[in-house]
């Protein structure tokens, strides 16, 4: 990396930081001590702030990289499935969150059940998820991008190093600014990585005249074969539920859309974030890689810091290295700020006390779990895909997770510990089939697991409770606490 580039990327970086500092500056007060200014911005999030805060809490490495280094373009199904996942987060889960004002996405599951402990589950089982999945896996993804991109040795040390510096700059954000803080410096970096992610598409295909001959069919079809990343018929069975999950009961992604100062400006910068996802994410995840495969051959999670490297000028280079940056750093400190508003919520002031400073708490999470997950980026560093590594591992998750909303929502006079029992059922079913059985697809999987997870739900409430659900859309009737 020469003076320019280096120049370059810590400029734009502290131009990020100072912008992030200036609108925020003043607005934050005494919120440290307040749930709902530090994990909600004080519900003061105008529909831009949303959608920015939306687009790049999700575009990070582990899409960048991860999408790209399968170098093919069957993975935009991820995208595109994305916008379905986006309009029921818009008009399906909103209103109810509002609706019973809710902090934290669990606390509708303690509203609707009657039942702290559910919610308890449900915020460990997502705690589990970030912290030995995805910000482990973030932290790998940024570092190997930013050492392919300026051509030093990738391995485990150097991946090491940077890693820590992502981890300790990210946890700063998410430690000192909160949810506000995290979602403003999103947006100024989504603004500038959207932009040159096309340039680099452009770019890119400019290095190849245009010209996709001599690219396998199987690298550039939409309708996957059997032994695909994506099968087509997988698109018809647990994607639609992968996505419903992730965007619409995954607290990292629905709390910037809980902090708008109401249900329509939420539901504004949703629908924005869902026509970016449409219209620029899928060509950005998918060109630079299948053009890579062209130009250097099946290079895996490398081809995209290789061909950033070798088609931005020298300057732009050191701009799009501070993009990046700022990609991993906002997706790593959302999930910061996501896993402190869960602990602090739903398990500490439940089970311990209510904490005489939220800040203080929050940053002691934080800090333990940038730790713990620098420990896991080795295990991320051994895996042949990032993507297809961090979607199959967090099936064990999403699935059972996913089934206690569903109860809850489409169902009447049903216990939690009835979908407790679903969850934890559906958990070790999911392993099973994914690590043991694999008897088709781990995206059937889900499918499977999900509705087991439902069923057994409903039988346990009959069997145990004695209890028999009713069917009711809404689920149970919960009036909305004071604010």
């Amino acid at each position: 990396m020469n003076a320019v580039q280096i120049a370059v990327f810590f400029g734009i970086t502290a131009l990020i930081a100072f912008a992030t500092y200036m609108h925020c500056r003043g607005k934050l007060g005494s919120g440290h001590d307040s749930e709902k200014d530090y994990f909600l911005a004080n519900g003061g999030l105008k529909w831009y702030f949303i959608a920015g805060s939306i687009t790049l809490t999700n575009l990070s490495t582990d899409q960048l990289i991860g999408m790209n280094g399968n170098q093919m373009a069957l993975l935009a199904w991820w995208e595109f499935a994305a916008v379905a996942g986006l309009l029921i987060l818009t008009f399906v889960f909103l209103p109810v969150y509002y609706k019973n004002n809710c902090t934290t996405t669990t606390e509708l599951l303690q509203k609707k059940y009657n039942d702290k402990h559910i919610r308890a589950l449900i915020s460990v089982l997502f705690l589990f998820g970030n912290l030995f999945i995805f910000l482990p896996a973030i932290l790998y993804g940024g570092s190997l991008f930013l050492l392919s991109m300026v051509g030093l040795d990738t391995d485990l040390d150097n991946i090491l190093i940077v890693a820590v510096i992502l981890a300790c700059v990210g946890a700063a954000y998410a430690i000192f600014g909160g949810l506000r803080a995290v979602a403003v410096s999103d947006t100024y970096s989504g603004v500038l990585i959207l932009g040159l992610a096309l340039l680099v598409v452009y770019l890119a295909l400019q290095a190849i005249d245009f010209d996709l001959t001599g690219i396998p069919a199987d690298r550039l079809t939409l309708i996957g074969a059997n032994d695909s990343p994506i099968p087509w018929h997988t698109l018809l069975t647990g994607m639609i539920f992968i996505q419903t999950f992730y965007w619409s009961t995954n607290q990292t992604i629905t709390q910037r859309a809980m902090a708008a100062p109401n249900i329509k400006e939420a539901q504004k910068g949703v629908l924005t974030a869902a026509a970016i996802r449409l219209l620029i994410v899928p060509a950005i995840v998918v060109i630079p890689g299948i053009v890579s495969y062209k130009l250097y051959g099946d290079i895996g999670d490398a081809a995209y810091g290789r061909i950033v490297g070798d088609v931005l000028p020298v300057w732009l280079s050191g701009a799009f290295a501070a993009a990046l940056a700022a990609a991993v750093l906002t997706t790593f400190n959302s999930i910061l700020n996501a896993s402190a508003a869960l602990y602090v919520c739903d398990i500490h002031e439940a089970y311990v006390e209510k904490p005489k400073s939220v800040g203080k708490l929050s940053a002691i999470v934080s800090i333990a779990m940038s730790v713990l997950a620098l420990l896991l980026v080795p295990f991320f560093a051994s895996q042949e895909s990032l993507i297809n590594t961090v979607q199959e591992l967090y099936g064990l998750l999403s699935m059972p997770i996913l089934s206690a909303f569903v109860v809850c929502l489409l169902f009447k006079n049903v216990k939690a510990g009835a979908a407790m029992i679903g969850v934890v059922t559906g958990v070790v079913f999911y392993g099973f089939w994914s690590m043991v059985w694999e008897p088709a697809h781990y995206i059937h999987g889900m499918a499977v697991t999900l509705l087991l997870s439902v069923l057994t739900a409903l039988v346990m409430n009959k069997l145990v409770y004695g209890e028999t659900p009713i069917f009711s859309l809404g689920g149970a009737d919960t009036a909305p606490e004071p604010a």
